[in-house]
This record gives C-alpha cells, structure tokens and sequence, in this order.
C-alpha cells in the first residue's frame, strides 16, 4: 500500500494523479469504493454518495464523488454568481446553472487537468455558455475579492491539507452577505494508524478528514455567521475495504471503537450587506476629489 507523504506539495501531486485516473474511471466503480481511490466493495454499492433528484443533473457528469447534495441546501437564486470548488466533471455546476438561470453564472474551479476537460466537454455538449470552468487551487482560488454570491462544494475540503486556507479563501471570494453550502467527511475520534497513512485512504475522503468540531472552528475562524449543520448521516467503511489496512484484530477493535465518519452539509454566511456596500460604493464615486460633496 502506497503511504502518505507528509509534504504539501506531495499530498497534492498524489491526490492530482489519483482524481486525473478516476476521471477517467466508472461511476458504479466509484460509487462502490471510498470516492473512487479505493479497491471497490463487494458489500455495498453506494458508500458515500447520493442519489440526485434535481433539476440540471447530468448523469454523465455524475461521477459518483460526492458524499452530500450541498447544491440542494444551497438557497441559490436566479442571476446569482455560484463557485463550486473541485468541480469534478461539472455535475453540481449544472444543477446550479439550472438555479442561476440565464441572468447568473456558475465557475467551477478543479486541479486536475483531465477533470477540468471532463467537464468542459460536458458544457459544450449540452451548449452552456454560462458555465465556466477554471483549472485552479482551491487554496489560492481563481476568482476577485467580494465576487461570489454562493460557494458550493462536494467531499474536495477533505482532500487537502491546509483547510482553514480554503475558508479564509471562501471568505475572500463571497461578496458581503454571500453564503456556502458545503458537504465534506469530518471525524468524530482517531483513525487507526494504518487508515490514516494510506494514501488510498486520503484520496477516498477519509484519512485527510479531520475532527467534526476543528472543521467547525476553523470556519468560525475565517469570520463565517450563521455557521450550521444542514445536514449529517454517519459513513460506515465496508469490511472488505477496511480488511485491507487492518487485521482481523485491528478491524475488530475499530467497528468496536467509537470512531465515527461523518458526511456533513454544513452553512456559513460572510458578515455584511449587499446593499451598504452599494451605498459605500456610490458615495465613493461621488465624493471624488473636486466632486463639491466633500
């Protein structure tokens, strides 16, 4: 089993290479393993995942990624600007340009090549041309200061290790009042040693994961109100998968442990009004120099 390095860049290159491969995968394959990156499961067919009922789904860009709807819980309005960060192949991008209508627009933001060309082939196919996709970190996002009216994303926060840059990234981008919707993997106590240094396991959305209440923090942190759990329902690693990092003990001791993996929808809204910084604005362009206001 190939284990983690502990470098930045490292845990990068490895997740990069691991997503480039499962864009070129099957869905029923990633579906049944943990986001694709492990060995898949003869006992359960859908791990993590779940089943889109909305408008804008594109089953062919329905990689079988994600582990929540945040695009449901997302409160997106027609004309909004909507960024969903490790876009994949673009399916939540497309239910939420079915929100946004033809007034807003949707940017995905991926690291990975092959998932940024997966999902603009979807785009042109179905002739979208107010849905963009940018190849990008997440952790220095491609996009202006106060620029997004909504921030969606689905189990990528997990995979990458500097999390409260991400937030604070968020924050930036979000224009005042702007919110997020977010699903991502969270830990309540301590993965086995073996689970933790797989890479396998980072890449599945597990082992890169960190304690439910830290990722709480760290969103509180950036300068999030309103911070709320939309919605969580517990993720159980199937026995045929876990039996490849532990022994027969080991895999005892943790289906006995209380350890617990969570998905998450959690809610953040960045301080502000929309209409005050209109106000801020207009008075700016007013009192100029030789203006007579001032």
């Amino acid at each position: 089993m190939d284990k983690i390095n502990d470098n930045t860049q490292d845990i990068k290159d490895m997740v990069r290479e691991k997503y480039a491969s499962i864009a070129k995968g099957d869905k029923e394959v990633n579906m049944a393993s943990c986001c694709g990156a492990t060995t898949p499961s003869q006992e359960v067919y859908n791990i993590m995942s779940e089943e889109y009922k909305m408008e804008g789904y594109q089953e062919d860009a329905d990689l079988g990624l994600g582990c929540g709807l945040p695009t449901q819980y997302a409160m997106i309005k027609e004309g909004d600007t909507v960024v969903d960060l490790g876009s994949g192949a673009g399916n939540d991008c497309f239910i939420a340009r079915h929100e946004v209508g033809v007034s807003g627009k949707v940017i995905g933001i991926d690291f990975t090549p092959e998932m940024i060309a997966l999902a603009r082939h979807n785009a042109i196919k179905s002739g979208y041309n107010n849905v963009e996709f940018r190849q990008g970190d997440i952790e220095d996002m491609p996009v202006l200061d106060d620029s997004v009216d909504v921030v969606v994303s689905n189990c990528v926060l997990n995979l990458l290790p500097h999390k409260d840059r991400i937030f604070k990234e968020i924050f930036r981008a979000l224009k005042p009042s702007g919110h997020f919707s977010i699903s991502d993997i969270v830990l309540v106590g301590s993965l086995p040693e073996a689970l933790t240094s797989a890479a396998e396991m980072y890449a599945g959305c597990v082992s890169g994961a960190i304690q439910k209440d830290d990722y709480m923090s760290l969103i509180s942190a950036a300068g999030f109100e309103e911070v709320t759990i939309q919605k969580e329902k517990a993720i159980v690693i199937p026995d045929d998968i876990l039996s490849n990092y532990l022994d027969d003990q080991g895999l005892r001791d943790f289906k006995n442990g209380d350890t617990g993996i969570f998905s998450i929808t959690v809610f953040g809204r960045k301080p502000g009004s929309k209409d005050s910084m209109i106000d801020v604005m207009t008075t700016a362009q007013v009192c100029t120099p030789g203006g007579g206001c001032c």
